[in-house]
């Protein structure tokens, strides 16, 4: 440490200056606090309860210019220039708690995942803290986005355990299937579980020529009529997580329209019961997802156009299923939903465990230099 003072005034005639650099060297330096973290109304509370600093010595030596003089006096008031350090660091250690206490409590209550729907982060629970971790429960389902305020809603004290086998993972993240299941039904009764087919991959199934060896009465009616598909969830798709995969049950109404000039006329309903399994991933700090046909029953809700043979429609409705339904649900699950991760961090070697009813990330997380916590 350098230091430098120079001073003049007119009653003499010359300046008065000097530098002086210092050493300094502290031994036994002690740092003690107690905190108190809380589950405050949804939001994150951090008590300091006790805060203290202790140094066991102080060493001081200067040298350069007048060191001899100035030496003496460091010496004289080295209990008072001890104290004075000790108070330093515990105030600096009372303001940093201050401005993590101020950032918990401003987390936000919910995280945007698209524009129609965000997860509901609100803490439930008590803090749950142990020698070597902390841990956290948030409500974690779907919402409306732009809804009304969060309530502080009642929660079961039904504590989610982080099963991860590495024990040197930094992060376990426990996702129970109500979370995705909340999703799928904030969809459902969204309305955006419906659409309408005029595209498919083998473009000739869209029209009644397709489908004259498969249902001939259809083609006679409507001879080289072009055709929609409408398709509407009859409930939300309900999700399932075992140890050894994830599955969901999908019940479903495709409504078989011919397009006749301006009109469009339905001719037949047939009720699908689809049972897929999928994959769960890691894409950057979104959990991601695919889905797989593993098996699916049909039957005839009714029809305008004569009795259906149903083993002939079967293989074309798996077709369907394969090219044109998956392909556009894993099109939207591969966008992922966001973790509940601290903004700036993110996972790193992150992997999957499934347990029953639940979905465990254990990862690694780096924080980005760029960014700043407090």
């Amino acid at each position: 440490m350098n230091w430098y003072y120079s001073y003049s005034t007119w009653l003499v005639p010359f300046k008065i200056s000097d530098r002086v650099s210092a050493q300094v060297q502290i031994e036994g330096m002690e740092v003690g606090l107690t905190l108190g973290l809380e589950n405050k109304e949804g939001s994150l509370n951090l008590k300091l309860k006790d805060c203290g600093s202790h140094v066991e010595d102080i060493s001081i030596k200067l040298d350069g210019g007048a060191s001899w003089l100035y030496q003496g006096v460091v010496d004289a008031f080295e209990e008072q220039i001890v104290s004075a350090v000790e108070n330093a660091i515990t105030k600096k250690l009372k303001e940093g708690i201050s401005r993590l206490d101020s950032y918990l409590r401003n987390l936000p209550k919910e995280v945007p995942v698209d524009e129609h729907a965000s997860l509901n982060v609100t803490f439930v629970n008590d803090v749950l803290l142990s020698d070597s971790s902390v841990g956290f429960e948030t409500n974690g389902l779907f919402i409306e986005s732009a809804s009304n305020p969060i309530p502080n809603l009642g929660h079961t004290n039904s504590i989610l355990p982080v099963l991860c086998t590495n024990s040197s993972k930094m992060l376990g993240i426990t996702l129970d299937q109500a979370v995705f299941n909340s999703a799928s039904a904030l969809y459902y009764d969204a309305k955006f579980m419906h659409w309408i087919v005029d595209q498919v991959p083998d473009q000739s199934l869209l029209n009644t020529a397709g489908w004259r060896f498969i249902i001939p009465q259809l083609y006679k009616k409507y001879p080289n009529h072009d055709m929609n598909l409408n398709v509407s969830l009859s409930s939300p798709p309900v999700v399932e997580i075992s140890n050894q995969k994830v599955g969901a049950h999908i019940l479903a109404d495709l409504t078989i329209d011919v397009l006749e000039d301006d009109e469009v006329i339905p001719v037949a309903c047939i009720s699908l019961l689809i049972q897929a399994s999928g994959s769960v991933n890691v894409n950057g700090n979104n959990l991601v997802g695919a889905v797989r046909l593993d098996d699916f029953a049909m039957s005839l809700e009714w029809t305008n156009i004569g009795n259906l043979r149903m083993y002939l429609i079967q293989p074309v409705m798996w077709t369907l299923i394969e090219t044109v339904f998956l392909p556009y649900v894993n099109a939207h699950l591969s966008k992922g939903i966001p973790m509940p991760i601290i903004h700036g961090f993110t996972l790193q070697n992150a992997e999957i465990i499934l347990s029953t009813s639940r979905v465990t990330v254990c990862s690694d997380v780096a924080f980005g230099e760029s960014e700043k916590l407090l």
